[in-house]
This record gives structure tokens, sequence and C-alpha cells, in this order.
């Protein structure tokens, strides 16, 4: 749960209950119900299909070409997750062109990169416990910090914003109808979800979507405590401002926590992507599944009970290595150029809709045409969004994210329909 608070989530929650009062909290909480979703479709994936991993799924059902398509999409996502999340630390350090702005996005990369190096998974999921239970105490001191300023009157909180669809609405419709497939092209999600046994798993997903909203939920109270101070911009930093020097202090180190559990995630998740799933370089080993090797190295000397290293599991975990230092310098580069640019490249939740039907009907028997068909009507939606082309015939309300809830609605009900098409025309 922890690397889905992402430097950029927790900006976002804060900023959103800035913008919509507790609302726009809610409504960015509810894209954790994703956590639900994919715990229990990868246990009977794994329990009843058999399957080993996402990209094994998908290329025993659809073929190599699907698995590369996916592939593609997660390369984007996680290259972007690299500059989005540097990006939030080094205004907390200096404004943009400032030699202490790059200073701090390098000086924390460079960090993180090193310790995911050294260990892999193992070192990310270790990291993850620590700067989960640090996140825990710094959420609190922040909110401890709030409350006398409302004179522990939590009513304000609670009333702020206007429970309708053009003030917050739009997007809590959004964030459940994407909950069905935004976390199945998140690798740093769903890799997690191949480690351990799958009973222990499930759980594991199921108590991250309450924890994980309760979390985003509470930060959002930062920025709805923003709209009742008046503040404008960027609502973490502008609250730690008015809050005084200390909390600033902690409101940096909160950053770089979120977005150290990401960062290594990311290189590790790229990692497994270039040298397993599309590389076929890990050897399957029991329950664990296909990335094993690259889980831990026992270069340190560790004993137990993991399976011992041969020389070909060390040519993996040396070209995994290599993955990590390319996405760290290509996912670094557009830190120095103007990201929003590249913002467009991102993909969103909209273009990856496509997605909902595939997992979310993992058992049926469809042909590889369903495949193609669902993610393509997807991903052309989505790209029509971004450009801002969608017709306003297609918008069932008004306000902002209007655009976003009626493409997804249209992408729900139309990569569903196209992805079970091929399968009734087999049938006949």
């Amino acid at each position: 749960m922890i690397s889905w608070l992402f430097a950029k989530s927790i900006t976002n929650a804060a900023n959103l209950g800035l913008a919509f009062g507790l609302v726009g909290g809610v409504a960015y909480a509810a894209y954790y119900l994703g956590f639900a979703v994919a715990g229990w479709v990868i246990y009977k994936m794994r329990t009843v299909g058999g399957f080993r991993s996402i990209h094994h799924f998908l290329e025993t059902r659809f073929g190599k070409s699907a698995m590369v398509l996916f592939s593609l999409l997660i390369c984007f996502r996680l290259f972007n997750e690299v500059w989005s999340n540097t990006m939030v630390i080094g205004s907390y350090f200096g404004g943009v062109g400032d030699v202490a702005y790059y200073a701090a996005i390098l000086v924390f990369t460079v960090l993180t990169l090193a310790y995911s190096l050294k260990g892999g998974m193992s070192s990310s999921i270790l990291t993850d416990v620590i700067q989960m239970a640090f996140f825990g105490v710094l959420i609190t001191v922040i909110l401890l910090a709030i409350l006398p300023r409302v004179e522990y009157d939590v009513a304000p909180i609670l009333t702020s914003g206007e429970w309708t669809l053009a003030t917050g609405g739009n997007l809590l419709l959004v964030a459940i109808l994407q909950s069905f497939s935004y976390p199945f092209h998140d690798p740093v999600m769903t890799d997690r979800g191949f480690l351990s046994d799958p009973k222990t798993t499930l759980k594991a997903f199921m108590w991250a979507a309450p924890i994980g909203f309760i979390c985003i939920l509470l930060f959002s109270v930062v920025g709805v405590y923003g709209g009742i101070a008046g503040v404008e911009g960027q609502a973490p930093v502008e609250v730690a401002k008015l809050l005084g020097g200390p909390i600033l202090l902690v409101m940096n180190f909160i950053m770089i926590t979120s977005a150290a559990s990401t960062l290594d995630s990311t290189f590790t998740s790229f990692s497994k992507l270039a040298v397993v799933d599309l590389g076929g370089g890990a050897r399957v080993q029991g329950e664990v599944g296909e990335g094993a090797s690259l889980i831990r190295t026992r270069a340190n000397g560790e004993s137990g009970t993991e399976p011992s290293f041969d020389e070909n599991d060390e040519v993996i975990v040396s070209k995994g290595r290599i993955a990590m230092i390319v996405i760290t310098i290509l996912g670094t580069v557009p830190v120095f150029l103007n990201p929003e640019i590249l913002s467009a490249t991102t993909v969103s939740g909209a273009m990856v809709a496509g997605l909902a039907p595939v997992f979310c009907l993992w058992w049926l028997k469809v042909p590889p045409l369903s495949f193609w068909l669902s993610v393509g009507f997807g991903l052309l939606c989505g790209f029509i969004l971004v450009f801002g082309y969608w017709p306003d015939w297609l918008t069932v309300s008004t306000g902002k994210y209007a655009d976003l809830l009626g493409v997804t609605l249209v992408e729900v009900v139309g990569c569903f329909a196209l992805y079970l098409l091929p399968l009734l025309f087999r049938r006949k």
C-alpha cells in the first residue's frame, strides 16, 4: 500500500481537498478500491488458473504480441513515475531552474537507486515497512498541528465541499469505475501479487484497500484546512508554510518517504519487466513464481531456506541492475526539460480502461481478437480525450472532470461489449 502513496498522489489528494473539500479527498481515495479488485483477481488467477504472473496470463491467453503491447503501456507508466515523483522532491528545495532544485532531485534519485541495486525487491519491501511507519508518524504530526488551528472542531472539515457531480462527484465516479482497470497496468502493485502464497497475498491486498483509503483521506485534510484558511497554490507547500518551519520540514520528510517508496518499486518493477517478462531470463521456483531469482541476491552471504544462486542467476541479477540504471537515466531526463510536453504521453486511467474486461473476466476463454478490440478502443478514447477532441454530447454532467466521466462511461460499456463480441460470433 505504501508503494501507492506516491509523492504525487498525496500532493493531488491535498490539492483536491483544497479545491472540493472533503469530497475531493474521498474521490481520490476511491482509487484504492483497486487493491481489493486486483487482489481478488490475482488470487483467482493463481489458485484457479495456475498463472505465475500477469505477463504469463496474457501470453498464454492472447499471444506474445498482446503481452508486448501491455509491456509497452506499463513502460510508459514506469518512465513517468520517475520524473513526476522526483520533481515533487525538488520543489521543496528550490524553484525550477535553481541549482538546489536539480541537486536535490539527483541526490535523492541516486540514493534510492543505490539501495535498490543492492537488494532489488527485498530491499524495496524492507524499506516499505520502514516508510509506512514513518508515514503514519508524520501524518499524525501534521494533523495534530492542524487541529488546534480549527479549535479541535472537525465539523468544518467534515462538512466542507458539496456532494454534487460538478464539485468532485465526477472524479469519485471515475475513480470507482477505473478501479476495475487501473491497477492492472501498475506493476508496482501487481508484481507483489505473485511473491507470497496466495492467501497471504489476498489478505495483504484486502487490508491495503481500506488503509490506503484512510491515509489518502487524512492527507486530503491538509488541503481542506487550506481551503478554510484561504490559501492558494500547491496545498501541501502553502499549508506547511502557514503552519511554520517545523511542519514544513515534516511535510518535506513525508514527500521524501512517499517518493522513495514509489521510486524503489519502480526500479524493481522495470528490472523484472525488462529481464524476466520480456527477456525470459528467470527460472520458475515453486510458489514464488516468475522473477523469484530477482528478489534477493546472496552476495552478502545470507543463509536460509531460499534457493541457492547459480551462475545464470547472477547474470540475470546483473542485467536487472543494468535495467534499473537505464530507467533511472531515462526517467530523470524530463526533469531538465519541460515536463508539460511529456504529460500527454502518460498512460492515464482513461487509456487503459480496456484492461477491465481482460482481467475481470479472466476465466472466459475468448479469442485474442477480444484483447485487441477492448484495449484498442480504450486507447482510442483516451487519446481523443488527451488531445481535446472528446465531443460534448457524450458528457453526462457539468463541472471539472465531466469529460473524464463521459469517456470512462463510454469505455466501460464499449470495452466490455467489444471484448465479448468475438465470443458471440465464435459460438455461432
